[in-house]
């Protein structure tokens, strides 16, 4: 899959569709992404984005299908018919997002800072709009899209905290999700969105007052990391797009519906439940801090709050592994999966928590399960270590390979014991050499080693011509150990040289390299 995903993008950026017009504001623009690349995209990489960014959220189903009712709403007047899906996260952090093809999700920390059905009619076409008018695809083409899938660590979700584990494709969902939209592209999201209200019933004024919330929030956020790292980071809000919405407001039929009463039913229990997630947040901040004690008392607040959220019961779970209980740990993971078994987290950590446990069968069901649901560097390192101390080598490479492409702690860590193992078979690969010639002309070779491993026991095999054209050969050892990022220098004894075009015929393979342990 990941590789039919790159075909994709690699025809998406070179090569050349021609205009098109774009279906929402009727105008003539390049179209460098077809329509079937942009559908086949968003279908791919819906799931991945979800569970990175915290997965649904199933407590309250009905929930989810009010928000999606009020979505199809808005998507029957839009200009461009995709299969449009609307989502839930389990993310307290304000955002919301769309992906090509008209895949789009709120979290539930957005749900909690709207007023009325109108205010979420105006979230949701505005995202509809975002995908309607290609603004994901034109991201795609400007390379914003490509940048973001490589350099994972800029553009992580904070709230998450999952989008720098993923690797393969997934990556790519990091960077869709996660891209800023341009000025312009924010307004015309803002200008047709209100015409899809106005069209669908709601009263399109409601998008002046969701506008004017956020600015209030953002300006009182400050430089608080969450909030800016979600809605206001990826939109925006701005007092120009309040006045410019107050404009087109005004060309607008008066009226329509705000959806007060029904609004307030359906966000009910996860305002309820808010104090719950605001406790297993905290908890989760505890614990990165190192500080066990607070964590674990404000997971079982969350947990007195709302039993029935299998995050709060896997932050305890998270809490024994810190403190190498990992028997209580499997306890809360299963307990975690028993309520939520679509959840990627709650199957990798219950894997790792086996793995310390000995049953390695299990474990490696439960990351293997992970990876069908987001593939993490997590799992894939896990299952490469478990592949290396079965004596499978080959596998264990593919599975640290795969895991060194996340650019994390973990990511690190498995790019170290993909050398450690690769360097055995392909020294060559990794210790780099240069031919060079002394101020009496002899040669040297200059032996370098640009991996984090240190190694020892470096040989050498240089091939040379003598004067008859026979290709000749010596082996030399570098005595002392190569440290990551040192060099040194071998003698080979060949010279003087008095025509150096002979060095254009000289080969030096390296063919051994030691890791030091």
């Amino acid at each position: 899959m990941m590789r039919k995903l790159f075909i994709i993008v690699t025809l998406c950026s070179v090569t050349l569709y021609g205009c098109a017009t774009n279906p929402v504001t009727g105008k003539r623009e390049l179209g460098l992404v077809p329509t079937s690349s942009e559908l086949e995209i968003g279908k791919q990489q819906y799931i991945p984005s979800r569970q990175m960014e915290g997965g649904d959220y199933t407590i309250d189903k009905e929930l989810t299908e009010y928000v999606s009712g009020v979505g199809q709403r808005l998507a029957a007047v839009s200009d461009r018919k995709l299969p449009y899906e609307f989502a839930v996260l389990n993310n307290s952090i304000p955002n919301a997002w769309a992906l090509p093809g008209g895949k789009i999700a709120i979290n539930r920390g957005l749900l909690t800072e709207l007023k009325n059905e109108a205010e979420l009619a105006a979230v949701l076409g505005h995202e509809i709009v975002h995908a309607a008018a290609r603004h994901g695809a034109k991201g795609m083409e400007r390379g914003i899209f490509l940048q973001g899938a490589v350099a994972l660590a800029g553009i992580a979700s904070q709230g998450s905290g999952y989008a720098n584990l993923a690797v393969q494709g997934s990556q790519i969902a990091a960077g869709l999700i996660n891209q800023k939209y341009g000025r312009n592209a924010e307004l015309e999201s803002d200008l047709y969105g209100m015409k899809y209200m106005s069209r669908a019933g709601y009263d399109p004024k409601a998008a002046i007052s969701v506008q004017e919330t956020f600015l209030r929030l953002s300006e009182e956020a400050g430089r608080e990391t969450d909030w800016l790292s979600g809605l206001f980071s990826s939109h925006p809000p701005s007092q120009e797009r309040i006045d410019v919405n107050r404009v087109t407001a005004k060309t607008l039929p008066e009226g329509g519906e705000l959806g007060v009463q029904r609004f307030q039913k359906k966000i009910a229990y996860i305002m309820k439940t808010r104090n719950a997630y605001e406790a297993y947040d905290n908890g989760i901040k505890a614990l990165s801090k190192g500080k066990t004690g607070e964590a674990l008392a404000l997971a079982k607040k969350a947990i007195s709050g709302e039993p029935k959220e299998g995050q709060f019961h896997a932050l305890v779970g998270d809490i024994n592994m810190k403190q190498q209980q990992y028997q209580n740990a499997l306890k809360s993971y299963n307990k975690a999966v028993e309520l939520n078994n679509e959840f990627f987290y709650f199957f990798v950590q219950r894997g790792l928590s086996k793995q310390k446990l000995g049953d390695q069968h299990g474990a490696r069901t439960d990351l293997e399960k992970s990876t069908k649901l987001l593939p993490t560097a997590t799992a894939m390192n896990a299952l490469g270590n478990m592949s290396l101390a079965q004596g499978n080598q080959q596998e264990a490479l593919q599975y640290f390979k795969i895991a060194s492409s996340s650019n994390s702690e973990v990511g690190r860590q498995a790019e170290q014991s993909f050398i450690r193992l690769d360097m055995r078979q392909q020294p060559n690969n990794y210790i780099k050499t240069r031919i060079n010639l002394t101020q009496k002309r002899y040669v040297v070779i200059m032996v370098a080693n640009p991996t984090p491993i240190a190694v020892q026991n470096v040989k050498v095999k240089i091939l040379y011509p003598d004067t008859q054209g026979k290709v000749m050969e010596i082996v030399k050892d570098v005595s002392n150990i190569l440290s990551p990022g040192k060099s040194t220098i071998i003698e080979t004894g060949l010279g003087p040289v008095e025509n150096t075009n002979i060095l254009r015929y000289m080969r030096v393979n390296v063919i051994r390299a030691d890791v030091t342990e």
